[in-house]
């Protein structure tokens, strides 16, 4: 369940998130806003009731002290603004004086209060329409003896206030949440521009176009202070990568003077008459300085190729003889191997010396791997050239498919240093083949080995 909810979280994105967490928050807030107020409101309207009536108990205990039945009879009787209803009681619970919309009816409460004592209860009447009042019951000593003075008012009004204060909660609430989620969603949408536009640009930067920057947005906030400290890591990256290809570089052409030197040092000792076993030694030295050379050769093209990219030359180039002359050049050096060929005419635009360099990789990679036997096929396929190197060996698992481009990799079973692989060979075959607008991918082949698909526009 908490996956689900993250993978909605993530999916929502940041503006719609802090929308509804606003919305969120608003709406808690004022539901409780809404029923702290609604409490509140209807406490207040008691307390004036209750206010309300104690008065008029006050001004009828008043015309009581008077004595004078008329006077009594007027406070008893209110003006038409005044909407409580007052009675008169004594100790055996006759009512004594009443308001005239209550004439004749008996007590209106049971509350018999002690003299100069003041207590009040909600009760609901018959008497005035079946309707919910406070009622007020003084106790007062007179002339007469004890009595108790009841002044009641409905809290019809109290009733009404409370409703309208919920109705208008009920409906102000939603558009205040709807609002505010609204204009959140905008503003955050409007911060949020210059992240976008950083990601962007982000997304433009590759290890071959370090120089460029984020844009920092003239905000002077944290977004420009992110963009800033950004820029100043890409500087730092790009200082580093810069030295890291030129030591590769610098590298690279410095070890080929002495290793001509050992180039030709084993010449002479293989043209020398030395025992058969220092001969095996320089036979093996031979090998490794080759594999040497090579490895060096392909270190120099890739820092060629991070500092600078890939420099080609456009021109017609025939793919079938390049396809001939690799297939003979591996007969030559690998009689072991049946290398067959399935040949069409194809004529590509591109760099020849390169594209060569690219097909001797991969034939060199097919028969490092191969059994008995390595295929090759050219065909043109609707405007492309496809050739495809095909081997009887153990083939590329479906994980690794990728990570064989990669550079200086090679799998669990070629990691042998008498199988001659640098792992540079199909990394450079994939950037010349990428820098000609075309693709290279690797599946399974026929014989159960792997197949490199090679694929350029003509």
């Amino acid at each position: 369940m908490r996956g689900v909810v993250e993978r909605i979280r993530n999916r929502l994105g940041v503006r719609m998130r802090s929308a509804l967490a606003a919305s969120a928050v608003v709406a808690v807030a004022s539901v409780l806003t809404g029923v702290t107020f609604v409490v509140a409101a209807r406490f207040i309207l008691t307390g004036n009731v209750d206010q309300n009536t104690s008065d008029r108990a006050a001004q009828i205990a008043g015309a009581l002290d008077d004595g004078d039945r008329v006077t009594l009879l007027a406070v008893l009787s209110p003006s038409p603004r005044d909407r409580t209803i007052a009675q008169v009681v004594d100790t055996t619970g006759r009512v004594v004086a009443a308001s005239a919309a209550i004439s004749g009816a008996g007590p209106i409460s049971t509350l018999r209060p002690p003299a100069e004592a003041t207590q009040q209860e909600q009760r609901r009447l018959s008497v005035a329409h079946n309707q919910y009042f406070r009622i007020t019951a003084l106790g007062v000593t007179t002339a007469a003896g004890p009595r108790t003075i009841l002044v009641g008012q409905s809290i019809d009004e109290i009733d009404d206030g409370t409703e309208a204060a919920i109705g208008a909660l009920a409906v102000g609430l939603p558009l205040l949440t709807l609002t505010v989620g609204v204009a959140t969603f905008l503003f955050v949408g409007r911060s949020l521009r210059p992240v976008d536009a950083m990601r962007r640009q982000a997304e433009t930067i590759t290890g071959r176009s370090l120089h460029n920057r984020l844009p920092v947005p003239q905000t002077g906030d944290e977004i420009a202070a992110l963009a800033t400290t950004m820029n100043t890591m890409l500087d730092r990256i790009e200082a580093a990568t810069a030295a890291q290809h030129r030591f590769v570089a610098d590298a690279s052409h410095e070890l080929r003077s002495p290793l001509s030197t050992i180039h030709a040092g084993l010449d002479l000792l293989d043209a020398a008459d030395l025992p058969p076993a220092a001969g095996a030694h320089v036979t093996r030295m031979h090998r490794e300085s080759e594999r040497m050379a090579r490895l060096i050769s392909d270190l120099l093209l890739l820092a060629r190729v991070d500092e600078k990219g890939l420099q080609l030359r456009a021109e017609d180039v025939d793919l079938d003889d390049l396809v001939y002359a690799e297939r003979d050049r591996l007969t030559a050096e690998r009689p072991d191997l049946r290398v067959t060929v399935h040949v069409v005419p194809v004529r590509v635009s591109g760099d020849a010396h390169r594209l060569q360099r690219v097909l001797r990789n991969l034939l060199d990679n097919a028969a490092r791997h191969a059994r008995r036997a390595v295929e090759l096929t050219l065909r043109s396929d609707g405007g492309t050239a496809e050739l495809t190197v095909a081997d009887d060996g153990p083939g590329v698992p479906a994980q690794q498919r990728q990570r064989v481009f990669d550079r200086f990799v090679r799998l669990d079973d070629d990691r042998s240093r008498t199988a001659g692989g640098t792992g540079l060979g199909l990394a450079i075959a994939r950037d010349i083949v990428t820098a000609h607008g075309g693709t290279l991918t690797v599946e399974d082949a026929p014989s159960g080995g792997a197949l490199l698909r090679l694929r350029v526009p003509e």
